[in-house]
This record gives structure tokens, sequence and C-alpha cells, in this order.
């Protein structure tokens, strides 16, 4: 006990540091002293040793309570002298992703086979403006890897079954001392399944699966855009081992609308009136999503002014109300008139000329004094 560091001090904390920083400390320290990092290096394993022993008191509440009272002599026992060799259960989250191993110190070997979710798949699928402002549904053929029919996805002959895997004995790991602990890894015989099939099915080549097509009717909700990715659960191939299904990723892609142009949730479009309809004022017929709309045009409309249709717009994809529809007007300009139209014309200019507005007088003004 004599020649034992204080916890802490391993560690390089405060005693009144928190259960993540303790845990924070111990990974470093693991990871630099590790026995991979440090082949052959005595001190590095004996340190190594040192946090973990730390790290097996003082992430244990009840531990670290007897430790902070009565010191080592609190937590002696078990392992060498307050190390537990439990405690590696917790350390194979730590250091599992870094170093490549599961379990040490045997604490968490398990026997069968280990199942694989299966991949997921991507479909890309066209659909016109309309569809993708209202919702639709179709059908979608989709090409993936099904359970083999024959042999049940277990890859084997009729009347035969996978086996054991002699070189891991069914473990789907094998394992080997490394330094003062033992290190599990992946069996590269089974990959990790702990079966083997010895008789394979001859439809599947004992892969337990095969390639099929499958008719899918899938709901495009109103309101998609280009881009928006609709997941379809459990759609996807089917996994190893029994394991579970993938998904489908629908990717969708909107034609354009030689009318209509959207914005966020908001639709757009243009339409002429002509000039007298601009001036005095009327009523026209509007394209909306759902038909025609009567938009009353006010009169004295100036070319490009903008109106708006309430609701007449995308819907929502989360169902929380809808866009609008903004209208801009362009007057249009006759190319050729009747004489009876040029007189009409002609008459009107005459009169206008008694008439001219105030802000065109400003502008004519203005143009007169950039030349002068």
């Amino acid at each position: 006990m004599k020649n034992k560091r204080d916890y802490y001090e391993v560690l390089g904390l405060s005693r009144s540091a928190t259960d993540a920083e303790i845990k924070s400390a111990y990974r470093k320290l693991a990871i630099a002293f590790h026995p991979d990092k440090n082949p052959g290096n005595k001190e590095a394993e004996e340190k190594f040793k040192e946090a973990a022993e730390a790290y097996s008191v003082l992430s244990d509440s009840g531990k670290r309570a007897r430790y902070d009272q009565y010191g080592h002599q609190g937590v002696q026992g078990g392992g060498f002298s307050g190390f537990d060799p439990d405690i590696f259960g917790d350390f194979g989250d730590i250091l599992g992703d870094f170093f490549g191993f599961g379990d040490i110190f045997g604490t968490s070997r398990r026997r069968g086979s280990r199942t694989h979710k299966g991949s997921d798949l991507r479909y890309d699928l066209q659909i016109t403006f309309l569809e993708a402002a209202m919702g639709m549904r179709t059908k979608l053929k989709i090409p993936r890897m099904e359970p083999c029919a024959t042999c049940g996805g277990s890859g084997a002959a009729k009347g035969s079954g996978p086996v054991n895997c002699p070189t891991c004995g069914g473990y789907g790991q094998v394992r080997f001392q490394q330094g003062f602990f033992a290190v599990s890894r992946t069996c590269s015989h089974c990959r990790g399944a702990g079966k083997v099939v010895r008789d394979p099915c001859t439809d599947c080549m004992g892969n337990g699966r095969i390639q099929k097509e499958k008719t899918l009717e899938v709901r495009i909700p109103a309101g998609v855009d280009n881009g928006t990715r609709l997941r379809v659960q459990g759609e996807g191939e089917a996994g190893n081992n029994g394991g579970p299904a993938g998904d489908l990723y629908v990717i969708i892609s909107v034609e354009e609308h030689p009318f209509f142009r959207r914005e966020d949730e908001n639709i757009f479009c243009e339409i002429p009136i002509s000039i007298t309809k601009a001036v005095l004022g009327g009523e026209v017929k509007v394209p909306t999503l759902e038909g025609e709309e009567k938009l009353v045009i006010p009169e004295g409309t100036q070319p490009g002014a903008v109106f708006r249709l309430r609701g007449k717009g995308i819907p929502s994809i989360n169902g929380h109300g809808r866009g609008d529809q903004l209208i801009s007007v362009a007057v249009r300009v006759p190319r050729k008139i009747s004489k009876e139209e040029r007189r009409l014309y002609e008459e009107l200019a005459e009169m206008s000329k008694e008439d001219v507005p105030a802000e065109e007088k400003n502008f004519f003004d203005k143009v007169k004094d950039m030349f002068n």
C-alpha cells in the first residue's frame, strides 16, 4: 500500500472531478500507454495497468466513496488490490472503436450468429410539378436482395443447416493473448457469423439471399420538392443471418412547369392583359393548381403589378397550411391595329396632351435638364 500512488494523481484529476472528467482522463492515458502502441515497453504497460486500476475505482460511486474516506485500504481486494477485472466490460466502450477489439479479460464473450442489417437502397423518381404540389401514389419496381425461399435464408441445402465455425467454435470471434490481457477479434473464417455452410443451397449458392424485383406502391405527399428524400422503412435489402432489412430512400426530382414557378411554398405566374383592361379594370381568369380562378383587375393597373391569391400555393409537406399564388400582370401592346382602332388611339392621344399626369411632366422636365 505504501508505494501506491493516489488514484486522482494517477489520472491527473482533483478530488472534485466529475464522472465525465474521470472517463475522459482515463481514455487519454489508455490510448497513450496501450500495449498495442507500446509493444515490449514494460513501463508503458505498468502505467496502463495503473490507470485502469484507478479508473476501476473512481468510476464506481461506491468504491470512490470508500476510497475517499479510507484510501487504498477501503478498496483492497478483488483483482490486484483495488482493480476489478469486471470493469473491462466498460472499457470495451471506451477503447473498442480505437483499437478494434471487443472484450478483454473474457468479460463479454457470447456465442451465437452475428446478424447484419441489410443495405439501404436509393430510387430516383421524377414527377411533374402538379404531382409534387398535390401529392400522388405510384408503383416502383425495386431490384433488391431478398431471403432465398429455397433455404429460408440459411444458405444451406435442403435437409442440412449451418454448423458452428470450426475456427471460433461458434462465437464469431477468436481470442489471443496480448500483453497482460486477452483480445477478441472477428473470426476471419466465418466473418463474425459464428456459423458456416458446408452444403450450400444451389439457388443462392450459400449466400442465403437472392436477387429479385419487388413492386411497391409508394405515397408521395403533397408539397415535395427537388431533393426531397422519402424513407420507406424495411424495404431495402434483406439482412444477413436473419438480420433486419435496410430501408428504401426515394429521392424526388420535379420537372419544371411552363407556367408556374415555385419558391418555397408560394408559386408565381405572369398573365397578359390588354391596355384597355389595365386602364379600365375588369375581371380575368387565372390558372391555379386546382383550376381557374377569377381575378379582379382594378382600373389604372400598372405593368408588373402583383396580385395575391391566398391559400392557392403549395401545401406544406408537414401538413401545416399552404402557400399563396402571386400573379404579376404584363400589359399587352397590340402589334397591329385596324384603321378604326388607330383613329380612336389618335383621338385619345390628342385628348391626353391636355391632361398629362404630374409625374409624367416631372419625368420629362428631368430629361430636358439632363440635355441642357
